[in-house]
């Protein structure tokens, strides 16, 4: 019999890790469980979902495997109805909790190479997801492992924003108030999760998911992480090019929740316009964009901006000052709330409270949103 390779201390502390935080992940799922059935029991067939890496400690599968075993279902439970995505891991299917009959969103995630476990990025959405409960933060409900696939199931939300935009007809736009709104709620759920230590980090039309009821939600926190202070070094290859912030863009190391905002600000003006406001082919030809409508920062409005790894002196200097240009359809508080979401300087940047607070939301009937009773 082959010998699994050996692997270095770090390489068992992170393997064990990873096996401890899908247990306290699953753990904490357990009052989620009752949204879906009453009681959920011992599975009947345990077998399957009790290795979570060939070469995981045979004593720390055991300790696991009973955890897992106590808190998850199995996918005898659920129908899968249709596929209706796909994301960076696997498939996103409509499914059904057979018992209860509630519709359910399934994400899968195939894991290709078993030596390597469960990927990072979802133990990372695991984790975080157990603490982020909100009105406008998809709800994650139950955790599968069987064989070598993972299942995330997250209530149901009929479409996401992009496919939603898409579906307007040539020549129409959303109601003015409908975009304010849509504005609010994003800004809500992502002052929650700043407010508890979270980046969003992807934000962009295909990660928020509405409903007919006018909800829309934050989701597929693949790529969110809990922040420190100071802000540690992160990779800078994290947000779909649209929406990437230009600190990032430029090669930042150092980030922080301005990032979010400014995804947010390219967002806003994309559900006004049903445009990408800046759509790059590439992170320079993004950045040039950026800069044809804001113009080309330097130290004196973005303090050492010109010290980032991947700016150059030889840019083109554009003047800039015409963002009123790039976007129709926005009035003049919506566009010095943009403004303000898409200033250069991470640390003069607005807040998601600041922004709640801005004068552009003060005619919003807030009283019938979800997240209506928390204060800001």
């Amino acid at each position: 019999m082959s010998q699994p390779p050996l692997r270095s201390g770090k390489e068992q502390q992170e393997r064990s890790f990873t096996s401890k935080a899908v247990k306290m992940a699953l753990e904490a799922l357990t009052p989620l469980r009752s949204l879906l059935t009453p009681h959920i029991g011992m599975s009947s067939k345990p077998s399957s979902i009790q290795k979570l890496s060939p070469h995981t400690p045979s004593s720390e599968i055991n300790t696991d495997a009973k955890e897992y075993i106590k808190l998850s279902t199995t996918m005898d439970e659920y129908a899968k109805i249709e596929k209706i995505g796909e994301g960076t891991y696997g498939v996103v299917y409509k499914g059904r909790h057979k018992a209860t009959g509630k519709v359910v969103a399934m994400k899968k995630i195939r894991l290709e190479n078993e030596e390597e476990g469960v990927p990072s990025t979802a133990i990372r959405e695991i984790s975080l997801l157990r603490e982020l409960q909100h009105p406008n933060v998809v709800c994650l409900l139950d955790v599968l492992m069987q064989d070598s696939r993972l299942y995330l199931i997250f209530e149901f939300l009929s479409m996401d924003l992009k496919k939603y935009l898409d579906s307007i007809p040539s020549g129409q736009y959303l109601d003015a108030m409908l975009v304010k709104s849509y504005v609010y709620q994003i800004l809500q759920g992502i002052f929650y999760c700043h407010s508890r230590r979270v980046l969003h980090r992807d934000l962009k039309p295909q990660n928020l998911l509405i409903d007919n009821k006018g909800v829309i939600k934050l989701a597929d926190f693949g790529l969110a992480r809990a922040f420190a202070i100071p802000v540690r070094v992160y990779t800078h290859e994290v947000v779909t090019l649209w929406y990437r912030a230009p600190e990032v863009l430029l090669g930042s190391v150092r980030y922080s929740t301005p990032v979010d905002l400014w995804s947010i600000g390219t967002i806003f003006a994309e559900i006004a316009t049903r445009k990408p406001l800046f759509h790059g082919d590439s992170e320079i030809d993004q950045l040039f964009r950026i800069f044809r409508a804001l113009g080309t920062p330097n130290n004196e409005i973005w303090p050492e901006v010109e010290s980032l790894q991947d700016y150059k002196n030889t840019f083109p200097k554009w003047k800039g000052g015409n963002l009123a240009g790039c976007v129709k359809n926005i009035d003049k508080d919506g566009l010095d709330l943009l403004s303000k979401m898409l200033l250069y300087d991470p640390a003069t940047r607005i807040t998601a409270r600041k922004a709640l607070l801005h004068p552009y939301f003060h005619d919003l009937d807030k009283s019938s949103l979800p997240a209506n009773q928390i204060k800001i």
